[in-house]
């Protein structure tokens, strides 16, 4: 187990076999990275940090569509949207 960065731990797949009480504890205040054979292989996180990342990624793709709906209703001619009778 070596930490870098700040509050970054990385961690054998072994290790994470022979300890995984103790480094599930320790995500729940450091990210922890998992390696196998000197390649990094995935991202321990708290529940908690990835429910707020993903309330973050989800308000990130909401402004893109904005902003992508609005782009395309500048270069859209009105003659090119049906009716709502029409369709």
């Amino acid at each position: 187990m070596r930490t870098f960065k700040e509050k970054t731990t990385l961690v054998g797949v072994s290790e994470l076999r022979n300890n995984f009480d103790k480094i599930l504890e320790m995500a729940k205040k450091n990210r922890v990275i998992i390696e196998k054979r000197k390649k990094l292989k995935a991202v321990l996180l708290d529940l908690k940090k990835y429910k707020e990342m993903e309330k973050m990624f989800e308000a990130v793709e909401d402004i893109v569509l904005g902003y992508l709906a609005k782009q395309r209703e500048k270069n859209t001619d009105l003659s090119d949207y049906l009716d709502i009778e029409d369709l």
